[in-house]
């Protein structure tokens, strides 16, 4: 384990008005301490989680691959500056990582290729095989099984927003082996109730307006699927 805590100093946001100081679980929640390799952030979409795990990579130094954004309407000062007001503890010095998005992956892999096209020995760090000739699930479970056997602290934004129920048992078995035998540590906003049941993993839940560990059967995620799963007809009724 390489991150021990991260702390959130919301007594010195600039603005309590303007994403993403106005966001409820960044403005109550001081501290978040990690006890083991894995974490979750979970909650509800506008919750914070991804906002927060976008803030320890910036902290970290981590590079953040992104599309350049060219609309007037997403234009704010503040966006990026959550890292400027939180402190991130290490265990025993830094170490290298990354930041995963689901929705940036095709566009990395892209380069990933390029690269592997000039130097095919860095195909061993994505699985072995050139990416865009997978499918989109396919193509990240590859990059995930060669890039997480490395060394690092390892950022996930979503990763099951392209896998299949069935990829995300495999990936779920492919994290809880890495986080027991590896050398890597993981923190994932996930929305996924299949990738939380991670054994030993720590859960923070960003809704109620803060941030709190919670078990895994007290999670929104898990309760929502179960009672669909139990009787749907509610889901779908109308009001």
């Amino acid at each position: 384990m390489y991150i021990i805590g991260v702390k959130v100093n919301s007594d010195a946001y600039p603005t309590k008005r303007c994403y993403p100081f106005n966001i409820p679980a960044l403005r109550n929640s001081p501290a978040l301490t990690f006890r083991g390799a894995i974490a979750f952030f979970a909650g509800e979409n506008g919750s914070g989680k991804s906002t927060l795990l976008d803030a320890i990579a910036r902290k970290c130094g981590i590079h953040i691959w992104d599309r350049p954004r060219r609309h007037l309407a997403h234009e704010n000062p503040y966006e990026t500056r959550l890292a400027d007001y939180i402190t991130v503890e290490w265990a025993d010095g830094t170490v290298p990582g990354s930041l995963f998005r689901a929705e940036t992956f095709r566009d990395f892999a892209d380069f990933l290729d390029d690269v592997a096209l000039c130097d095919p020995g860095r195909l061993k760090y994505h699985g072995g095989r050139i990416l865009n000739t997978l499918s989109h699930g396919e193509a990240i479970l590859s990059y995930f099984s060669g890039r997480y056997q490395l060394k690092g602290l390892y950022l996930l934004d979503e990763p099951e927003s392209a896998l299949s129920p069935s990829s995300q048992v495999a990936f779920l078995r492919l994290l809880q082996r890495l986080g027991t035998h590896g050398g890597a540590q993981f923190i994932i906003a996930t929305h996924s109730p299949i990738i939380l049941a991670c054994p030993g993993a720590q859960i923070f839940s960003f809704d109620g307006g803060r941030i709190e560990e919670v078990a895994y059967e007290d999670t929104t995620h898990y309760q929502v699927y179960r009672q669909f799963f139990v009787d749907r007809r509610p889901f779908l009724e109308d009001d």
